[in-house]
């Protein structure tokens, strides 16, 4: 699928959250533009967070009254790295530190008790909170380092007088047929369901289709290699065997299309 389809699906993903954010995060938020055109050339190498760091560079170079000073700076003390800072710009001349993270969480009630607590990732390897701890106590502060102020001169830039923000964006998947008030999170963020391996007979008669994980960015469109529902669930087999939760394109009968992900974890 083309870079372009994926850096659309990037632009179009809303902030996960408006306003005053969990932790004193702040987020960045940008005037709207037409959708521009991807041009740079990239490998097929790229993890899909990699991949984001290239779209968000692209969208910032849109704008006339912002100036990227450096990417992705690694701040190294003895040869170890402690951290990575993502962007460091300037938005009207103001020096702002701005940390990019794209994520896919799963909303499981039986999870933690707030609000957030209920966001996992379709592996339950990671999560929101996990997210914004590591952002709120490891991320952000990496910018005070003592090992961060050289890198820092080097650009004239003062760590106490910059700005810390961060583009987080996400989708959000609720369980299949439920309906979630997702607050204090944007409800606009919510792409679609998951369901259980088990449960996936529901989608019996639809067309099926596995996009890569760099084309989960992507809304589904019809100009792909759909499969049937029968050879649907010989390959969700085989994730499910490998405890892998794939997101799926599914066709209804009526042309429907929806984003769903197949959890090997869930039993209902």
């Amino acid at each position: 699928m083309s870079r372009q389809l994926q850096f659309t699906g990037y632009l179009n993903t809303p902030t996960l959250w408006l306003g005053e954010g969990p932790m004193g995060l702040n987020q960045l938020y940008l005037k709207k533009l037409p959708t521009p055109r991807f041009i740079q050339s990239l490998d097929g190498k790229y993890r899909l967070g990699n991949l984001v760091e290239r779209f968000v560079t692209a969208e910032l170079k849109e704008y006339d009254h912002i100036e990227i000073l450096a990417e992705n700076l690694q701040i190294q003390r003895d040869k170890l790295t402690l951290g990575e800072l993502d962007c460091l710009l300037r938005i009207d001349g103001r020096p702002i530190h701005l940390e990019v993270i794209y994520k896919f969480y799963l909303y499981d009630p039986q999870v933690g008790i707030t609000a957030l607590d209920h966001w996992i990732g379709p592996n339950r390897r990671d999560s929101l909170v996990l997210k914004l701890n590591k952002l709120a106590n490891k991320q952000l502060p990496l910018l005070y380092k003592p090992e961060t102020e050289a890198y820092l001169n080097a650009l004239d830039l003062k760590a106490d007088q910059m700005q810390q923000l961060v583009c987080f964006k996400a989708q959000l998947y609720l369980p299949f047929g439920q309906e979630v008030n997702v607050a204090p999170l944007n409800p606009e963020s919510i792409y679609g369901s998951y369901i259980s391996f088990e449960g996936f007979s529901a989608f019996i008669g639809c067309k099926c289709y596995f996009p890569r994980k760099h084309d989960w960015l992507v809304k589904p469109h019809t100009a792909v290699d759909w499969v049937t529902f029968e050879q649907a669930q010989e390959r969700l087999q085989e994730f499910h065997e490998k405890q892998s939760a794939p997101l799926v394109w599914i066709k209804q009968p009526s042309g429907l299309m929806e984003k769903v992900f197949v959890v090997w974890w869930n039993q209902v």
